[in-house]
């Protein structure tokens, strides 16, 4: 009697380890982005995000270059561009340690940049492609059918919580989406919740408001979160799973258990 009441607790004991070793894993359909979009062979239009170009603010990285037939004549402008500590050089993540820097104009707090011949340029509230035509309005003064390029060097924005690479991202290319900037994050974990990221941005007159985004649902690529803008930050919160295993161990360990109760129970019964 006794040797029975022990088996049959050993049985219940290892489907229950078993059964929570397999049930604590995540679903795929947890962890699939735009789940709404049907499978392939089924046609869905998806509307367009509307892109509003982010616009100069105090304390941004502009990189100002003029070319003309003389490379000489515009020397002393390009190379103007001169190390700014705050960014990187290229694309890429900024651990809290390094010491990133970039070559560019940086943009002051009263919203001028000083340009050598040119003078004092207000770049503020003005979007790259406006700032280029103030800054060729000025170069014709100077130069005779000069070229100018404008460009961010530090479109800053981060990326952390549950992703591969969490950290901050900097890159030339101001046109960043919320998918671009979770492909450079390394993609969600296995614990990111793709049903709730939160998005929070810097407002013009510096307060911040967040945004809520669904991966799961398609309607996020005409969001008007979709592109970012300079110093998003972007946060994957961890899901239930994480709460309770923060790398799969406990799955892995209930498994093994609930194994090792199986061959106990095997070995138990071979004896009576």
């Amino acid at each position: 009697m006794r040797k029975s009441s022990l088996l049959n607790s050993l049985v219940f004991l290892s489907i229950f380890f078993i059964s929570a070793g397999l049930f604590s894993c995540s679903s795929p359909k947890k962890i699939k982005y735009f789940q709404d979009i049907p499978d392939s062979g089924q046609m869905k239009s998806l509307a367009k995000a509307e892109y509003q170009e982010p616009t100069i603010q105090v304390d941004d990285i502009i990189t100002i270059l003029i070319q003309t037939v003389d490379p000489q004549a515009t020397a002393m402008i390009n190379q103007g561009n001169v190390p700014i500590a705050g960014a990187a050089s290229a694309i890429g993540s900024v651990s809290s340690s390094a010491q990133p820097v970039v070559a560019g104009y940086l943009v002051h707090k009263d919203g001028f940049v000083e340009v050598p011949v040119l003078g004092r340029i207000k770049l503020l509230g003005l979007t790259t492609g406006e700032a280029k035509e103030l800054v060729l309005k000025e170069a014709l003064k100077y130069y005779k059918e000069p070229t100018v390029i404008i460009r961010y060097a530090n479109f800053k924005f981060s990326v952390t919580g549950e992703v591969a690479k969490p950290g901050v991202y900097i890159t030339p290319n101001e046109k960043v989406s919320i998918l671009d900037a979770i492909s450079l994050a390394g993609d969600l974990t296995i614990f990111g919740k793709r049903e709730n990221v939160l998005l929070i941005r810097e407002n013009l007159d510096g307060t911040r408001s967040p945004y809520r985004i669904n991966l799961q649902k398609s309607d996020i690529i005409s969001s008007p979160v979709f592109y970012l803008r300079q110093n998003d930050v972007i946060y994957v919160e961890p899901n239930k799973a994480k709460a309770s295993a923060t790398d799969g161990t406990q799955a892995k360990t209930y498994t093994i258990i609930g194994a090792a109760l199986s061959v106990l129970i095997i070995l138990i019964t071979r004896i009576n």
